[in-house]
C-alpha cells in the first residue's frame, strides 16, 4: 500500500468470492460492506464471513505486491445490527479502520469508539461519514470528537437526497466544508464519495478533476475498472513532480522567502506543498 492512499474499493460483505477478487484488485483500500450493499436477509452471513477474513493479520507483503488495508463499514449506528458488527469486527487483528455511516454528531463517534475498543486496548481507526445535512453542519465538531477519528468523508447518494439537489455541482459547498472540517482538524484531506455509474469513466474522470480542484485527495469506486481513472486523477503529474522537486531544490540553498527564476514565488507554505507533492508520488524524502 502507498503511504498515501488513494483509492477505496467498496465490496459487499455477504460475497467473499467477490471480497477476494477486490483483495488482489490493485486498491489501496478495501472496504468490506455490511451496511447498504447487503440485504437485511444476508446481514449475519456478511458479519460472520468478514469476521471469517479478518481473523488472522493480513500477511507479509511479497516481492512487488502488497494486500490493501481492510476495513469495514458498519451497519447505521444505535441499531442492533451496527452493535453486533462492532463487538464481531472491532477486535480482529485483520482489521484497519471502521467507517461508520450516517454519523450526525459527536456523540455517535463516541459511542461507536467505546463499543469498538476491545477490552485489552482502545478503539480501532474511525472513518466517520457524513450522509445529511445536520452532519454536514456538525462537520469541525465531529471531525475533533474522538482521538481514534483519522477521518471524515461524505457520503453523496444520502446527502443528495436529504437536501434535494438535482445537479452535481449542488453540492460542492457541503464538499468545501468537509474539506475544511478535516484539515482544521488535522486530519488528511477527505476521498470523494463514489461515482455510482461504473461505465461512465470519462464523466468520473471530470469528476475527479473537479473534485481535486476543491481540495479532496483520492476517492472511493465500486468497481475495480474505476481504480486506474481515480489514480490518473490524483497521482501527480511528471511536470507536478519536476516543479517541487525544483522547489525543495531551491529551499534546502536558501533560508527564508524566494523567487525563482521562472517567476514563482516559494516561501514555507509552498515548500510544504512541494513534500506533500512528492510523498503523494512516492519519491519524497
Amino acid at each position: 500500500m502507498r503511504p498515501i492512499p488513494l483509492t477505496w474499493l467498496y465490496v459487499p460483505g455477504d460475497r467473499p468470492d467477490v471480497v477476494a477478487k477486490a483483495l488482489v484488485a490493485g486498491a489501496d483500500v478495501v472496504v468490506v460492506d455490511l451496511e447498504d450493499a447487503v440485504a437485511p436477509a444476508r446481514k449475519e452471513y456478511a458479519r460472520a464471513a468478514t469476521a471469517e477474513l479478518l481473523a488472522e493479520p493480513p500477511p507479509p507483503p511479497s516481492p512487488g505486491t502488497a494486500r490493501p488495508a481492510v476495513q469495514v463499514r458498519v451497519n447505521a449506528l444505535g441499531t442492533p445490527l451496527s452493535d453486533a458488527d462492532l463487538r464481531a469486527v472491532a477486535p480482529l487483528p485483520g482489521l484497519a479502520g471502521l467507517r461508520l455511516p450516517k454519523v450526525t454528531s459527536p456523540a455517535d463517534v463516541i459511542r461507536a469508539a467505546e463499543r469498538a475498543a476491545p477490552h485489552d486496548g482502545g478503539a480501532p481507526a474511525l472513518h466517520a461519514l457524513l450522509e445529511s445535512a445536520l452532519g454536514i453542519e456538525r462537520a469541525h465538531a465531529i471531525a475533533t470528537a474522538h482521538p481514534a477519528l483519522r477521518g471524515v468523508s461524505i457520503g453523496e447518494a444520502d446527502l443528495r437526497a436529504d437536501l434535494g439537489v438535482r445537479e452535481d455541482a449542488g453540492l460542492d459547498w457541503a464538499r468545501s466544508r468537509v474539506i475544511v472540517a478535516a484539515r482544521a482538524a488535522a486530519l488528511p484531506a477527505p476521498p470523494q464519495s463514489v461515482h455510482p455509474d461504473i461505465r461512465d469513466t470519462d464523466g468520473l474522470a471530470a469528476s475527479c478533476a473537479h473534485g481535486r480542484t476543491l481540495g479532496f485527495l483520492g476517492r472511493a469506486a465500486i468497481h475495480p475498472r474505476q481504480l486506474p481513472v481515480i489514480e490518473r486523477a490524483y497521482l501527480p503529474t511528471a511536470r507536478e513532480v519536476e516543479e517541487a522537486e525544483s522547489v525543495l531544490k531551491a529551499a534546502a540553498s536558501e533560508e527564508g522567502a524566494l523567487a525563482l527564476p521562472d517567476g514563482r514565488f516559494v516561501d514555507r507554505a509552498v515548500v510544504e506543498q512541494a513534500r506533500r507533492t512528492l510523498a503523494l508520488a512516492g519519491s519524497g524524502p
